[in-house]
């Protein structure tokens, strides 16, 4: 037995299924966790010291690369003054001018620890806001694990839950929470046009993620988010962009800024952080001010607005504010899945390729998805085996095929190259 087998072992004594978030426990790949003992640049070395190309790179904060040695030194000096005061700071309002800054549809923005936080509250917030209960979200978008959200959802629930019926995909939610949650399917405009007309005025609001990346990488139709956009301006509900996954992903100023799409309140998180737990939301300021203190929505936190995780996040910000720093990403990107394309394509596989900015999609099917229904045709067991084929020529892929991949600046060409060289002799053996 392997140093990982060790400890996959004893982790689940005293955790569940051995992991603190479930995809990790590879249920949907089969096989053992790789437990990391220290990461640098696009790498990282697990407890047997075998070294692995990351390509998940955390599910997308690390854009700089794993401990940048400016980041690292930002987060050190603000350690050396206390981790956390549970009082404002002045970082904390450079964070929020940047985001307003980088994000002109956000004119103001409370910071909150999680993604799943910023999406609860973002919703909680949209509800008070209208005076409205119904929320509409879309089939295979993962919105964090609040309750309400917790329908047809995407991320480690697509491997998990029975998502057949417009029931909860988690147990311990109740169906009278569900009731005020419609699901509907990305990119359908048709469905989206006869719900506002029968239920418009009952809806507080409409969430999504913007570039899906939690049932592999799906993108939305232009006429799709036009709509959108349009009938929730229409009814007075509330059009909420989830990019705690595409925010400065995808580009600097998030996938709003690729579509010409205004949001009315926006939900950040991952990059904005640098990796460590930090996520805010924030939008139009007629909204922001309902929040408490000014308004009756509550929402608060003791490690909101952490000094420690306000520096790693202005430093990570900065880095990638740098000029060419997103042309290189983005150019990276697509080098490496027309790589993986070629190499399929010679190996007469069926294989299919989407990026955008340091986001990337790769499905065992002939063409690319643009629908959770779509996504679930895939070949699943080819994605497994090539994934164990991965790992073991030393990529670590997201260990289900419903998960996007990230990239970083730190994959530069080499390390493209040996993903490509890697990727051939994968598809050989399959």
């Amino acid at each position: 037995m392997g140093q990982n087998d060790v400890l996959f072992e004893r982790a689940q004594k005293t955790i569940p299924g051995g992991v603190n978030s479930p995809v990790r426990a590879f249920r949907q790949v089969g096989g053992t966790p790789r437990f990391v003992t220290r990461a640098k640049g696009p790498y990282f070395w697990d407890a047997e010291d075998k070294r692995y190309i990351d390509l998940i790179m955390s599910w997308g904060p690390m854009i700089v690369g794993h401990a940048h040695p400016e980041v690292v030194e930002a987060v050190q000096r603000a350690a050396e003054t206390s981790f956390s005061y549970g009082a404002p700071t002045e970082g904390e309002i450079e964070l929020a001018e940047r985001l307003c800054e980088l994000m002109p549809s956000v004119e103001q923005v409370r910071m909150v620890s999680s993604g799943t936080e910023a999406t609860m509250s973002a919703l909680r917030l949209a509800r008070g806001h209208t005076g409205r209960d119904l929320i509409i979200k879309f089939e295979g978008c993962y919105h964090g694990h609040a309750d309400s959200l917790l329908v047809k959802a995407g991320s480690g629930l697509l491997t998990f839950a029975d998502s057949t019926q417009n029931a909860p995909s988690s147990g311990g939610v109740p169906h009278d929470l569900v009731k005020h949650t419609l699901v509907l399917p990305y990119n359908d405009v048709a469905a989206l046009e006869e719900v506002f007309k029968n239920q418009g005025d009952h809806i507080a609001a409409v969430i999504l993620e913007p570039i899906a990346g939690n049932m592999n990488l799906i993108q939305p139709a232009s006429e799709f988010l036009g709509a959108m956009r349009s009938l929730t301006a229409k009814h007075g509900a509330v059009l909420i962009y989830d990019e705690v996954m595409t925010g400065f992903r995808v580009a600097l100023g998030g996938a709003q800024s690729l579509q010409g799409i205004t949001p009315d309140l926006t939900c950040l998180g991952k990059v904005m952080g640098g990796g460590m737990p930090m996520a805010a939301f924030g939008g139009k300021k007629e909204i922001m001010s309902k929040l408490a203190p000014l308004g009756n929505v509550y929402q608060a936190g003791t490690l909101s607005g952490n000094p420690v995780a306000v520096a790693s996040g202005l430093k990570t910000l900065e880095i990638i504010s740098r000029a060419g720093f997103y042309e290189c990403l983005t150019a990276q990107t697509e080098k490496l899945m027309a790589g993986l394309k070629q190499a399929a394509d010679k190996a007469q596989i069926p294989f299919a390729v989407d990026s955008v900015g340091g986001m990337f999609g790769f499905y065992f099917a002939s063409k690319v998805p643009t629908s959770f229904e779509e996504v679930t045709k895939t070949n699943i067991d080819a994605f497994k085996k090539f994934f164990h084929a991965m790992l073991d020529e030393g990529v670590y892929l997201a260990p289900s095929a419903y998960e996007a991949g990230f990239t970083s600046i730190a994959h530069d060409n080499e390390v493209v190259a040996a993903i490509i060289t890697a990727a051939e002799k994968a598809f050989k053996r399959m």
